[in-house]
């Protein structure tokens, strides 16, 4: 269903193409009297002092980004800012979950908001990590409120480098690095895999004496490797700046076939026309090429059993056949349903191709003394394209040796080809004006503006063509007539949203000490009714720096001690959203007499009118302070985070005849927590210099209402074999969002079996009931924290951050899959409940599908160093050369986990419901060593 557009105002008739990141940039230190550092945050729609701030922001800078050498810079931020979760994957071009003070939705958008260089944007996988100048993240409803509808999940803003200095400055960074698992699953080896298949079977099908010892996992990996290359070009004149950047990532990733390619291309340039009127733009384009392969692959190779060879003697692909000599055969039985994980990979013949295009113009006008204009468009452009190969008669073949292709059926196809095309456009205007002024011992900034925003939704074409031509360079349509050999045809125009909005802020401080920050923003989307498209986003912020009261003034304890606290509301228009499916048909049919007249139509799934923005409020404090000439800085926080009117399926009324679920505001979530930071900073004289800091974040989510008995049970995290580990409904409340939802094994019983807790106490258990199940905690962390350490010596420097987490929960699914024939790990194959091992904490082999039990449960705690970091600088080494540095770097190098899996971190597409937490089908965590040199001429 279309949505009608909303009329957009405008404080100028002129529209600008484009945006800058140059106008907003300040610089992030900036010295003054006595070598006090002012510390400057970007705020959205302008900037801020840091201890004139009253909100909560976390700020990074690009030398901290660039330590640590991934492919996404958020990846990098992991364990740098308290109260921010990243649970991130190593597979090249994922996209990281980000969770800012606790998951408030269940079923709504959840990622938060990126502002680069003033465009909106869901993720970064488009930017080069080098361009990056600063990364704020803003926490706080007080900090977030200006961006209203937008800022549930949180906002973090991105500026990227502009030029500087005098001349011209071109710089080069190149790396290259090799990739490598952090972890392996030892499984067990041929003949120990047939020794407890046959104790399951009570019979001697395999032979303990195998000629094959397959490892699966070792023959579908190899050792990846990756390089990144980046040149950029700045420089700045009287009346111009410029940036311009080029840079290249290439990953041939562990995964044998799975090739990635990223370039990039970035300029930013600013123009001073004349007094009081200043022109900048922005422009940047990502081009990428994957080569997928399927992940499943792991699982594949985890489950598969080593007795089969990965080819036969015949040249086929091994499968899962044993004959009667107890060995893996062309002839036989199949003793399991997995298929070769090589010939898996072999078969997928697939790739990507996308191109993503931001760009804008801003233009700033001195008005009067103190009062400055600021209009900016920016727009971003994004397509999409991709073919699937699937060769159906040789997986066919491949599956079974005794099969021919004659005797491939008639009436199957022979292959299918699969093509598909998605664009979109969006674009955003920008005006207001800025007012600052400073009287006596009062400063006031005020802002005041609007802002139209169009997402023209995603346009989407795919085909499935069968019995293509196998030459690759014949798959086209022109000139022929395919009609017939059409399988599938989609055609999807997503629906296009609009929002207008009005936003205006306040900042006052008096006397340097007494600070106040006033935001409201009214948002108005066409995601919604009327009636209900408008939400109105209030927020303050009030602070104190007690550091500059008189009976402060002369303190040698504290530089800076600070109070501040706030409050606002937010809204999440990124919702599932109503639409009207209409059943027809001889089932509604129109009698009369018993006669059928005529087909109807009627309306068949429930709507609800007045949906509209999920909303959060957020109550929060904290204190900043200062200390040991400004050594030791640190933070407290304290928050609590409301989330209502959450969005969850109805399960309409059997009387009403109609059969879909529909959504409506049925839920309340809460996020209470605390974050932490301190850091070290010091310089021992003119050689040594070093820094040491850490941070740490306790969150505890709930699910504390739902509003209605008959919200449709969310049953989530399934396995692919009946079980499904997941459950929201109105036992859920009380449980952290995600929560599983398990049988509780009670112990093992005299023939090696699980017994389960008879939790309701009616004499059935296990699989006879499900109501025994009980909630065991959430794949969410409840607490984490990061450490970083920093030494430099001369022209030497060192950097070490680890990161780790606390209270979370994970579930091994691949381990929770095997039903028979299937591998097993070492661990358990080596000691396994018998009458001679009776003290096992593993049951006895088994040949049944396993019920979703807190057995596979794990914990998620770990601790992980991400990066370590060694480097050489040479400053003027030649005329031409102003520095040369090389550095070296272990990313990943080393864990400890409790988790007997791959990874803890198990992103999947950060769905709670889903498969976050549940390591199937996933990529494992790398461990990469670099080597690199940085050249400034």
């Amino acid at each position: 269903m279309k949505h009608n557009n909303l009329k957009f105002p405008c404080l100028i008739a002129v529209f600008y193409f484009g945006m800058n990141v140059n106008a907003q940039e300040v610089p992030r230190d900036t010295v003054v009297k006595e070598q006090k550092i002012e510390e400057v945050v970007m705020i959205g729609y302008g900037s801020r002092k840091k201890v004139d701030n009253t909100t909560s922001i976390s700020s990074i800078n690009s030398e901290e980004l660039t330590k640590t050498k991934v492919l996404n810079a958020t990846q990098a931020i992991q364990g740098k800012a308290a109260g921010v979760t990243v649970i991130a994957s190593d597979l090249p071009g994922s996209t990281p979950s980000v969770i800012i003070r606790g998951l408030g939705t269940a079923l709504s958008g959840r990622n938060p908001l990126y502002v680069v260089d003033g465009i909106f944007a869901d993720n970064i996988n488009n930017i080069n990590s080098n361009d990056i100048l600063t990364y704020d993240i803003l926490k706080d409803a007080s900090a977030l409120a200006i961006y209203g509808n937008r800022a549930a999940n949180g906002v973090i803003i991105i500026t990227t480098k502009a030029g500087r200095g005098k001349g011209i400055t071109v710089e080069y960074d190149g790396l290259t690095g090799v990739r490598m698992p952090l972890k392996k699953v030892k499984m067990a080896g041929s003949n120990l895999f047939s020794y407890y298949t046959n104790t399951a079977l009570q019979s001697t099908k395999f032979s303990q004496d195998q000629p094959v010892n397959t490892d699966w996992f070792k023959e579908i990996t190899r050792l990846g490797t990756y390089n990144q290359h980046n040149v950029s070009l700045s420089g700045s004149s009287e009346n111009a700046k410029y940036f311009l950047s080029l840079g290249n990532y290439d990953e041939k990733a562990i995964l044998n076939g799975t090739d990635y390619n990223r370039s990039t291309i970035r300029t930013n340039n600013e123009f001073k026309i004349t007094k009081g009127i200043v022109v900048a733009q922005t422009l940047s384009v990502a081009f990428s090429n994957i080569t997928p392969k399927p992940l499943s692959a792991f699982t594949s190779a985890y489950k598969q059993s080593p007795i089969v060879p990965v080819y036969f003697p015949t040249g086929q692909y091994g499968v899962s056949y044993v004959g009667p000599n107890g060995f893996a055969s062309t002839t036989g039985s199949s003793f399991n349903n997995v298929g070769n994980p090589v010939a898996q990979l072999a078969f997928n013949n697939e790739r990507q191709k996308s191109m993503q295009l931001q760009g804008g113009l801003k233009v700033d006008l001195n008005l009067i003394k103190d009062l400055k204009f600021t209009s900016q468009f920016s727009g971003e452009y994004y397509n999409f394209k991709m073919y699937n190969y699937a060769d159906l008669l040789s997986i066919w073949l491949a599956a079974d040796p005794t099969r021919v292709a004659s005797g491939y059926p008639t009436s199957s196809n022979i292959n299918t080809l699969t093509n598909e095309k998605k664009d979109y456009f969006n674009w955003t205007l920008t005006n207001y004006l800025t007012y600052a002024k400073k009287f006596g011992d009062h400063d006031l900034e005020a802002t005041v503006g609007t802002e139209s925003a169009v997402k023209d939704g995603e346009n989407s074409l795919s085909m499935t063509r069968k019995n293509m031509i196998l030459n690759s360079n014949y798959w086209d349509l022109s000139g022929t007539n395919y009609m017939d050999q059409m399988v599938t045809l989609n055609s999807v125009n997503g629906n296009k949203n609009t929002t207008n909005s009005y936003f205006a802020r306040a900042q006052y401080k008096l006397m340097n000490r007494y600070l106040l920050s006033a935001t409201v923003r009214r948002d108005g989307s066409s995601q919604f009714s009327e009636g209900n498209k408008w939400g109105t986003f209030p927020a303050f912020g009030v602070g104190w720096v007690i550091s500059e009261e008189g009976f402060m003034k002369d303190s040698s304890i504290f530089n800076l001690l600070k109070l501040r606290g706030g409050w606002g509301k937010l809204g999440n228009q990124n919702i599932p959203a109503n639409y009207l499916p209409f059943a027809s048909g001889s089932v509604y049919n129109y009698a009369f007499n018993g006669n059928a007249v005529s087909n109807g139509s009627t309306i068949d799934k429930i709507y609800d009118p007045n949906l509209s923005w999920e909303i959060t409020e957020e109550s929060s404090g904290g204190i900043d302070f200062e200390m040991v000439n400004r050594k030791l800085k640190g933070s407290f926080d304290v928050y609590n985070r409301i989330t209502t009117n959450i969005i969850l399926a109805l399960i309409p009324v059997s009387t009403s005849g109609i059969s879909e679920n529909g959504f409506a505001h049925l839920g309340e979530v809460t996020n209470k927590g605390v974050e932490a930071y301190l850091s070290w900073d010091d310089k021992v004289n003119e050689d040594w210099s070093y820094n040491i800091s850490g941070n740490y974040s306790y969150n505890k989510n709930n699910l504390s209402k739902l509003a209605d008995e008959n919200v449709n049970d969310i049953r989530g995290g399934s396995l692919g074999n009946g079980q499904y580990t997941k459950l929201l409904n109105e036992i859920s409340v009380g449980q952290p969002l995600g929560s599983f939802w398990l049988w509780e094994v009670s112990g093992i019983d005299g023939n090696g079996n699980f017994t389960y807790t008879d939790t309701n106490g009616n004499g059935k258990t296990g699989a006879n009931d499900l109501e025994d199940r009980k909630f065991f905690g959430s794949y969410i962390p409840t607490s984490t924290y990061g450490i970083n350490l920093g030494v430099k010596f001369r022209q030497v420097d060192l950097s070490v951050n680890g990161y780790g987490t606390f209270g979370s929960k994970v579930y091994n699914g691949k381990k929770a899959q095997r039903f028979s024939g299937e591998n097993i790990e070492y661990s358990i194959a080596n000691d396994f409940y018998s009458s001679t091992n009776t003290g096992s904490a593993n049951p006895a082999p088994f040949n049944a599908v396993p019920i979703a039990s807190n057995y596979y449960l794990e914990s998620g705690d770990f601790f992980r160093i991400n990066n370590i970091s060694l480097g050489y600088t040479l400053f003027k080494p030649v005329d031409y050369l102003s520095s040369f540095r090389v550095y070296v770097s272990a990313i990943n190098p080393f864990i400890i986990q409790k988790f007997s899996g791959f990874s803890p971190e198990l992103n999947a597409n950060g769905d709670p419901y889903g498969l976050t937490g549940v390591e199937l089908d996933a990529y494992p965590t790398l461990r990469s060593f670099v080597f690199g040199i940085n050249l400034k001429f």
